[in-house]
């Protein structure tokens, strides 16, 4: 057992617990995530990724890791925006990479397909152009060594993108969270027959540091010219940060 404590949504346990959990939860959701993204948000997060991918501003040739990138929207957006772009679809939990990497196949598109935690990356320093973490960041357990490992794998000048559910504009919060708690579990119980697992989900975003917050670790792990863009009052948020 381990001494030190961290958030499972509003649940503390032990930091060794987590990763088990988070990916027990994804194992449960693989199959419906897709279509739980578009009821969740009513379809808004389709909007929001393309904001993601025109706000990257990538030349020919780039060198991209998408972190948690389950089922490989990002990725394969990315694909099909400049065929030049090398691009590694990762994520920790192989069920939902297979999940990306039907979608990917299902698109003509064929890119390396990797497991592995964003707190450890198996990959050189200075090799990336850009990392994006696409709605992952909020499940890793330690979120400053995650991002110090993105550091250390993009190239001077290099940016990092962070696409997050984030903290809503005070006026909508009262509906927003009876939308969350009341709504979503219970999408989550019929039609991924695991209500547990959404309430996670709700959970882990109302634990998940605000906008500012987020801003100000970024820049305490090396990252500069931090800025942020918040999507439908702050439902959602696009941070991004460059390594010197």
């Amino acid at each position: 057992m381990s001494n030190n404590k961290t958030q499972f949504g509003f649940t503390e346990i032990d930091e060794n617990e987590k990763t088990e959990k988070v990916k027990g939860v994804f194992n449960s959701v693989s199959s419906n995530y897709d279509l739980m993204n578009d009821l969740m948000s009513f379809g808004l997060h389709r909007l929001w990724k393309k904001s993601f991918i025109e706000s990257a501003s990538l030349k020919d040739n780039a060198k991209i890791l998408d972190i948690a990138a389950g089922t490989a929207d990002l990725s394969l957006a990315f694909a099909k925006k400049n065929k030049t772009y090398t691009i590694f679809h990762t994520d920790i939990n192989n069920n939902m990479l297979e999940e990306g990497r039907k979608k990917l196949f299902n698109h003509g598109v064929i890119l390396p397909s990797v497991a592995c935690d964003c707190e450890a990356l198996p990959f050189s320093d200075n090799y990336f152009d850009c990392v994006t973490i696409g709605f992952g960041l909020r499940n890793m357990t330690q979120k400053e060594t995650a991002l110090k490992e993105v550091y250390r794998v993009l190239s001077p000048g290099g940016k990092l993108l962070i696409l997050e559910f984030s903290k809503v504009w005070k006026p909508l919060e009262k509906i927003y969270d009876i939308f969350s708690f009341k709504i979503i579990p219970r999408l989550g119980e019929i039609i991924s027959k695991d209500k547990k697992s959404y309430q996670y989900l709700v959970e882990s975003i109302r634990v998940h540091p605000n906008q500012e917050e987020l801003k100000k670790i970024m820049e305490k792990t090396g990252f500069f010219n931090v800025s942020y863009n918040n999507l439908n009052a702050g439902i959602a948020a696009i941070h991004k940060g460059y390594k010197v």
